[in-house]
């Protein structure tokens, strides 16, 4: 599946509820009104529709400017049955307090929100409201959809950092804007769906990849990126994450400029499959900067080929 499917007559699950900057991503994304969006309460549930076939592709959020990759999607396409990423969003993030109409800032003594959004206003919330207690939820959106739904009842929390959508869409009063700690935060969030058709090389690319050890040892890991370095290829990401096997086990979820067509790129993923334990492709894709990738002279594909073909000469 490309950006060039209709969308229009396909469902999308997101990151929900409505109102999530999730959502903005896959309206970004697909603005076609015919689309069909289905909020789920987790990223681990957004895969699972699409595991089963009950959507055609998930929005979910990866990687944050500010807090770094996100966890739960790193994890979740880590394992399970193979996904690919066949897009990519840049969102950036403006956070608001919002409250129950009536609510003063100087009696919220609880914040709701996700953690990530938390991470991102300490500052400002060290200098506001040093005393609130943090309570986690799922998701901004569903920080305000809680706090909209408590009318009678006790709240486990009087305020909520959210989007300005998500304030607006459930009638809460705004009681700070732009409270993030730094106003250059940006989200990104990725389009997967079930291994099918690759997206076409644009020059512009990422392929996103996930490496697992055959045993740890010293030097393994410059063995994995001994394979990009040689062929030229730039990484724009590199975490390690725990295998959940054991205690010190851990895979690495890898973003590298290029696309598997592009001859740097297929001969990389040959070493790193001798070398590896498994290799978990998760895709190649337009990346949204739309910057061309830097290919030096001596990692073209057409040195790649002038270089097979001599060595198809040494062995004739």
């Amino acid at each position: 599946m490309t950006e060039t499917t209709d969308a229009g007559s396909r469902t999308y699950a997101y990151l929900g509820p409505e109102g999530t900057f999730t959502q903005m991503a896959l309206a970004a994304w697909a603005p076609s009104a015919g689309a069909q969006h289905r909020p789920c309460g987790s990223v681990d549930a957004a895969l699972a529709l699409l595991r089963a076939g009950e959507v055609d592709g998930a929005m979910v959020p990866i990687e944050n400017s500010v807090e770094g990759g996100v966890s739960a999607t790193l994890d979740a396409l880590a394992s399970g049955d193979p996904l690919v990423v066949v897009a990519e969003v840049l969102v950036p993030i403006t956070f608001v307090l919002a409250a129950r109409p009536g609510m003063a800032l100087a009696d919220v003594r609880a914040v709701g929100t996700h953690s990530h959004a938390w991470a991102q206003v300490r500052g400002w919330m060290d200098a506001n409201l040093p005393d609130a207690t943090y309570v986690p939820t799922l998701s901004t959106a569903a920080a305000a959809a809680g706090l909209a739904g408590t009318a009678g009842k006790q709240a486990a929390y009087q305020a909520a950092v959210c989007a300005p959508v998500a304030a607006s869409n459930h009638g809460l009063e705004v009681l700070a804007e732009d409270i993030g700690d730094n106003a250059a935060a940006v989200t990104r969030f990725v389009l997967v769906a079930r291994p099918g058709d690759l997206p076409e090389r644009t020059g512009a690319d990422k392929t996103t990849l996930v490496l697992f050890q055959r045993d740890d040892h010293a030097g393994g890991l410059l063995e994995l990126l001994e394979q990009f370095a040689v062929r030229g290829i730039n990484m724009s990401r590199l975490e390690s994450r725990p295998t959940k096997a054991s205690m010190g086990s851990y895979c690495f979820s890898i973003d590298i400029e290029g696309h598997v067509l592009d001859e740097r790129v297929g001969e990389a993923l040959l070493g790193l499959k001798r070398v590896c334990a498994e290799v978990r492709f998760l895709g190649s894709y337009p990346a949204a900067h739309g910057t061309a990738v830097r290919v030096t002279p001596h990692t073209t594909d057409e040195a790649f080929g002038e270089a097979r073909t001599w060595l198809h000469s040494l062995r004739a």
